[in-house]
């Protein structure tokens, strides 16, 4: 009998967002079916209920986390491997100097285990994941009808911490899955790490080179330590960039819209005294969010800066390993391709903060980039991050080629010129007292 065969007597959780809680003990859907270990039940939910700041328990979701994780062999780095890792990166750097005159973003370096990596990004995932966790419980909140609302009083804190429960678990899950798969500490664009630690997972990376033909283990992992160097190059470089880039996100699961309409009809048609019923009630859609006009706009922007990351990350390792590495034309492509493609990690990613980060423009951005390089200089190029006012738009990424193409080289121009052009420009002007924008 297969687990879509169960017995419902024998799974009454079936189809309720409880089953991916309950899953986790091995108890629904393993090898036995059938009910879970009420011990292990209990363990799991005391911890999502314990005392804790915020919507979610982090430290039982870390805990998920690496028990997800630890499903899959997660050995213990090597010094061999940690020595590899700092002695690539040290090359990236020594290379990244002749494309760009941002400084080196790197103060140390660490090769992570899977484990590793979901402690060392926790912060950063509660400040992506709770606005989400907080709109989701304020949601399920308001779609109570007013006479459920008024008898349940105190229950409805409760409430609370059981979409809170239901949250952490996911999110627990979710970086598990995702800690199998990220090669690095920026790999999904973000600057998930410490500031300044360019970090790779040698465990990733080397299952990431057996799927690469005819690349030697040694230059995938220069070729990828080029790219966590030139991420924490951009980010120390453009101070705003890392924050920008995190409040877009969190504001955006801030201001998730959650489609109540359909969940106060449920909440007032179930039948506490009849279990199937309640199944019925809380299976599918219940949590479903609606992205606003709002939000729809925000993301745009996001995934366009998001394409601009990538794009330069891209642009300038390709021209540090022009010269240096002939494999590195198949390792851009099978990058560009597992970006664009997502995956497991970016859905995960997707599931958990409600929007995928792939770059769907990484090719144009790459392309403008270039351009602009080729035909004003890498000064030109990495000046347009001075401010978050002259980033190119989507528009621009339709027609890469022709971004700035009439402004002037500044190279050309005086100090004074420069600065009264680029005041125009944050000022909102049309240009017409300095060099235009584009």
């Amino acid at each position: 009998m297969g687990p879509d065969d169960e017995n419902p007597s024998d799974n009454p959780f079936k189809g309720t967002p409880f089953e991916q809680i309950f899953s986790q003990m091995g108890g629904l859907g393993g090898a036995g079916g059938g009910m879970p270990d009420l011990g292990a039940l209990m363990a799991q939910m005391q911890s999502f209920f314990a005392p804790h700041d915020g919507p979610i328990n982090w430290q039982s979701v870390t805990d998920l986390a690496r028990r997800t994780a630890a499903q899959e062999p997660d050995p213990t780095v090597t010094s061999a491997q940690s020595g590899a890792v700092a002695d690539a990166v040290r090359l990236a750097d020594h290379w990244l100097d002749t494309t760009t005159e941002f400084p080196s973003g790197v103060t140390t370096t660490a090769a992570w285990s899977r484990a590793e990596w979901i402690v060392e990004t926790i912060d950063v995932w509660k400040v992506l994941v709770e606005p989400i966790a907080g709109s989701a419980t304020d949601a399920l909140s308001q779609a109570m009808p007013e006479e459920m609302r008024q008898l349940a009083g105190p229950l409805i804190a409760m409430l609370g911490k059981a979409s809170g429960a239901m949250v952490a678990n996911q999110v627990g899950s979710g970086l598990g899955a995702l800690a199998g798969d990220v090669l690095s500490a920026s790999d999904i664009g973000l600057p998930l790490g410490p500031t300044g630690k360019a970090a790779l997972l040698p465990t990733n990376v080397e299952a990431f080179a057996a799927e690469v033909p005819d690349v030697t283990a040694d230059d995938v992992l220069l070729y990828l330590a080029l790219r966590e160097a030139a991420h924490q190059r951009l980010f120390a470089g453009v101070p705003w960039l890392r924050d920008h880039l995190i409040s877009a996100v969190s504001e955006y699961g801030a201001g998730m819209d959650f489609d109540t309409s359909g969940m106060e009809s449920k909440l007032r048609d179930i039948d506490v005294s009849n279990p199937a019923a309640m199944q019925e009630a809380l299976s599918g859609g219940l949590f479903d969010p609606e992205p606003s006009a709002a939000q729809k706009a925000a993301l745009e922007k996001l995934e366009v800066t998001l394409a601009l990351v990538e794009g330069w990350v891209d642009e300038v390792v390709s021209q540090a390993t022009a010269e240096r590495m002939p494999a590195a034309a198949k390792l851009q492509e099978t990058v560009r391709r597992r970006r664009a493609a997502g995956g497991p990690a970016e859905q995960t990613f997707a599931t958990l903060v409600g929007l995928e980060l792939r770059p769907r423009r990484l090719r144009d951005a790459s392309v403008l980039w270039g351009s602009l390089r080729t035909r004003q200089g890498p000064e030109a190029r990495d000046g347009v991050w001075m401010s978050p006012h002259l980033l190119p738009t989507a528009a621009d990424l339709d027609d890469p080629l022709g971004f700035r193409e009439d402004s002037v080289d500044p190279g050309a121009l005086s100090e004074d010129e420069f600065d009264a052009g680029l005041r125009d420009l944050l000022d909102g002007g049309d240009g017409t007292d300095g060099p235009p924008a584009r």
